[in-house]
């Protein structure tokens, strides 16, 4: 009998190549299976007539094949050949057209007479009704067919058919037993009203209707908001342990009035409330445990200083994380001379810093000589132990896990809990901001300082690349930068199967960026482009960042183009968590339908951040209505938190939550659902019977709760996407 825990290798059909292709989607495990959600459905029960079915519209048809099936070659260099075929139904005949699939006449699939359920788009060809490569399926008076067929994301070397087989072999063996598998409490599913996790499994992978889709979600929608609820009270409780002796701060909005005082611009009222905030957590006697979010260039980074300056006025140290050696250099010149003004010593402490300088700076932390250290990952190593450490800073939070941030709060030589600031430069809605950040309290800084620059927004096809690279000259040769966007770092037209490159109109779940069967030949990869505009562009040095290069690599491009040595930057998203390049004006992104709206709102923040006008040009030939509906969007607003909301709204929050390998979520069902914005009372009423459950059971070791316990211990061990 299958465990949860049994390795997918032990399952029937799925030797080295397929166990390779699975783990590369993240499946290891059998119940890694069940949890492969399909990225859409086939409507394949809705049976048309011919003459009902809309033209370009994907149907189903219960057809009889009317004549013996023949091949033709087409092309014998390129070894194209066409296989075709008549079928009627009682309302007419069609021609069905196969490409590159001989065996269909050579192997006598279709005999004349018989019967079968084809899928696809009907057109008009010559004046005839023609089906071409259609999905088929035998069929039989008395024997029904699947009506909602599950389309799951996949990589080479797996087929749909074969994926929904293995997930059906798991679903049967745990439906013999089912109480083995399910971690809620049976008087909990009461409560929040929903199935079990076989019905779920069930319901969700292989519904016979809307409403077992529905069914299955909302089961897995709420077991992942328990569990998450679960890990944050566990979280708050650790949190409570080091409580016990937090640093203490004094006269802290007398000095945050001081701080502000010394600048040489007016902070603003977001700025304003947000250091009030952290003024008022300082003081408060518990440890502060507070995060900062909001747009790019909002002014997030002088609230953190803020607090470095409140803390070293109290004695206190600062370690400042910062995710890069860029990013981390380019704080350290902007915060060095904000706070020496004020007697307040900043090191700068990173991989690339020399031993013997990183000997002194370990020396002034540990003696207490310097009060703010800014640094990378460096600053989590062995050798640093903080004299009085009492407040921990992290830029981009979502970059460093929770054990990541819980060994910076122990890099201290005393037993003092230092007080925790984080930060991220996404601008994200409350209820999402909750969840992402439930161990938080939150300040979000929803105004842009004046004066900021406005990006002008325009969406383009394809056919406008020469206009574009007439820019990029114009623009290059007034000294100005630019940087180009594509989605993939090579290709990814071997990521997929044929199978998942036919068949159409899928039901969306949720719905996400555009199917990866659109447009795939016209993805564009960074290497790739990157050398093209540097044959089409001999001129202007190019440089090419993506996330595959070592963080050496990636340091030493960006340097170049933050110094100006490189003119335009070819890169992946691996730019969204940047720098400042004040000379970079124009924002040029390939494909941009693959992207989220707040990913490109991430993206397009990178201009506009000097005093010369920028501009982002949205680049996709899509067709999809949705698509081209959302980048209309950005060329509307500039509101970070507006476009977050609706792409919540259109998107689900797959856009905000990171995989376990950092990649965002594209596919199939995210951690938490569907259409968030929607499940808010779903989140609370989670967060209520987590509370509840902790105060019958606090360390889930009764029976019924054993479980579930074991699963949170294993999320929290694991310091899975969710908490990161």
């Amino acid at each position: 009998m299958l465990s949860p825990d049994t390795p997918i290798s032990e399952l029937q059909g799925i030797g080295p190549v397929r166990r390779a292709a699975f783990e590369k989607l993240g499946i290891f495990i059998a119940k890694d299976l069940i949890m492969h959600f399909p990225r859409g459905y086939q409507h394949r029960g809705d049976v048309k007539k011919l003459s009902e079915a809309q033209f370009e519209e994907n149907s189903a048809f219960i057809l009889t094949v009317g004549t013996i099936p023949r091949t033709e070659t087409i092309s014998r260099q390129k070894r194209m050949s066409l296989t075709k075929f008549n079928a009627f139904d009682e309302s007419g005949k069609v021609s069905v057209v196969f490409f590159n699939r001989p065996y269909l006449s050579r192997d006598r699939i279709f005999e004349v007479g018989s019967r079968y359920r084809f899928y696809g788009k009907l057109t008009k060809y010559n004046n005839r009704l023609t089906l071409n490569s259609p999905i088929f399926e035998p069929y039989k008076e008395g024997i029904p067919l699947p009506e909602f067929v599950p389309i799951y994301p996949l990589t080479a070397g797996l087929k749909q058919k074969f994926t929904a087989s293995c997930i059906e072999g798991v679903i049967s063996s745990f439906e013999r037993n089912p109480i083995l598998y399910e971690t809620i409490p049976e008087y909990i599913r009461r409560k929040a009203g929903i199935c079990s996790f076989i019905e779920a499994a069930r319901a969700i992978h292989f519904p016979k209707s809307y409403e077992d889709i529905e069914k299955g979600r909302r089961y897995f929608v709420f077991s992942e908001l328990l569990s998450f609820a679960l890990c944050i009270e566990a979280i708050k409780t650790d949190n409570r342990n080091f409580e016990h002796n937090v640093a203490v701060f004094k006269k802290t909005k007398q000095l945050a009035d001081e701080f502000a005082s010394s600048l040489s611009f007016t902070l603003t009222g977001a700025q304003k409330k947000a250091i009030s905030n952290i003024s008022a957590d300082l003081s408060s006697g518990n440890r502060m445990d507070r995060l900062i979010y909001g747009d790019v260039g909002s002014g997030k980074t002088v609230c953190a200083v803020a607090a470095a300056y409140m803390a070293a006025k109290n004695g206190w140290q600062t370690a400042f994380l910062v995710p890069t050696e860029v990013l981390a250099a380019q704080h350290y010149s902007n915060i060095e001379p904000m706070l020496a003004k004020a007697g307040i010593k900043t090191a700068l402490l990173t991989g690339s810093v020399k031993p013997s300088q990183k000997k002194i700076i370990y020396h002034g932390i540990e003696g207490g000589d310097i009060d703010v250290c800014i640094g990378t990952h460096a600053l989590l190593s062995e050798g640093v132990g903080f004299k009085r450490l009492g407040l921990t800073i992290t830029d981009e939070q979502h970059r460093f896990g929770v054990r990541q941030r819980s060994t910076l709060t122990q890099q201290t030589l005393h037993d003092i809990s230092p007080h925790i600031l984080v930060m991220s430069a996404t601008p994200i809605p409350r209820t999402l901001a909750l969840i992402i950040y439930g161990d938080l309290k939150s300040s979000a800084i929803d105004e842009l300082p004046p004066g900021r620059q406005k990006v002008d927004t325009f969406v383009v096809n394809s056919g406008y690349h020469e206009r574009l690279i007439s820019f990029i000259k114009k623009l290059t040769a007034e000294g100005q930068q630019v940087y180009v966007i594509c989605p993939a770092v090579g290709t990814l037209t071997d990521e997929l199967s044929e199978e998942d490159l036919v068949g159409g109109d899928i039901i969306p779940f949720p719905e996400s960026i555009d199917s990866p069967r659109d447009g795939l030949g016209e993805l564009k990869s960074a290497v790739r482009y990157g050398q093209t505009l540097q044959e089409e562009l001999p001129e202007l040095k190019i440089g090419i960042l993506h996330g595959k290069m070592s963080s050496a690599e990636k340091d030493r491009v960006m340097s170049s183009f933050a110094s100006g040595e490189t003119q335009v930057l070819v890169a992946t998203t691996v730019i969204e968590v940047g720098i400042d390049v004040p000379n970079a004006t124009l924002m040029i992104i390939e494909n941009a339908e693959r992207f989220g709206l707040s990913q490109l709102h991430q993206l397009r923040g990178r201009v506009g951040r000097g005093k010369l006008k920028s501009y982002c040009v949205l680049v996709s030939d899509t067709k999809s209505e949705t698509a081209v509906r959302r980048l209309n969007i950005m060329k509307e607003t500039n509101d970070g938190f507006k476009i977050a909301e609706t792409d919540l709204n259109m998107r689900g929050p797959g856009e905000f939550l990171p995989r376990r390998d950092g990649s965002a979520m594209q596919h199939g069902i995210s951690d938490f659902g569907l259409t968030l914005s929607t499940d808010t009372e779903t989140l609370y009423l989670a967060m209520n019977l987590a509370r509840e459950l902790l105060a019958y059971d606090p360390k889930l070791e009764k029976p019924e709760n054993k479980l579930l316990g074991k699963e949170i211990q294993h999320k929290l061990n694991s310091n899975i996407a969710a908490l990161n």
